[in-house]
């Protein structure tokens, strides 16, 4: 008689890279489809990469938001949310929707090319420092409406949800 035994090995780590690539990936993707040059987002990745997977490993980020503003007026043209949703799909798979986000993008419509761009990240009272990141104001999303995608990036526990603004 033979036995046959298979094991699976997950760790926090695994997870925690997964989403935190795959949220920074759909950042670059929307940046890019929207009509924005990238180089921003990649100038600040490894401050991004460090925050995110900083405060996705500590529990303390509730939301990592893109703001597109005028940088003229500094009105706010555009915005897209990632909600994080910790305790999601604990079946140990690793995933992202990326037509569902090129179908957004395409909704949401394309941005003037002069637009410029930020990175916020919401997090819960108690959260560690991360070199470069503090508190900032949010601009007002006073006339837009927000229009949700659903679940966009899944990995063992910590998934996101997105959504965009759009002025209506």
């Amino acid at each position: 008689m033979s036995t046959t035994v298979s094991v699976s090995t997950y760790t926090s780590t695994h997870t925690i890279s997964h989403a935190t690539s795959k949220m920074l990936l759909l950042l670059k993707e929307i940046i890019r489809e929207v009509g924005l040059d990238p180089s921003n987002l990649m100038d600040r990745w490894a401050s991004l990469e460090l925050a995110v997977s900083t405060w996705l490993r500590t529990k303390h980020m509730k939301q990592l938001t893109l703001e597109i503003f005028n940088p003229k007026t500094d009105a706010l043209v555009s915005r897209w949310d990632l909600d994080i949703v910790y305790g999601f799909g604990a079946d140990e798979t690793f995933w992202v929707d990326t037509t569902a986000i090129r179908y957004s993008i395409a909704k949401a419509g394309l941005v003037p090319s002069q637009c410029s761009y930020r990175f916020l990240i919401y997090n819960s009272p108690g959260r560690p420092d991360v070199d470069g990141w503090g508190p900032c104001s949010e601009r007002a999303t006073d006339g837009f409406k927000r229009y949700s995608l659903g679940a966009t990036v899944g990995g063992n526990g910590i998934g996101t949800e997105v959504s965009y603004w759009k002025k209506i």
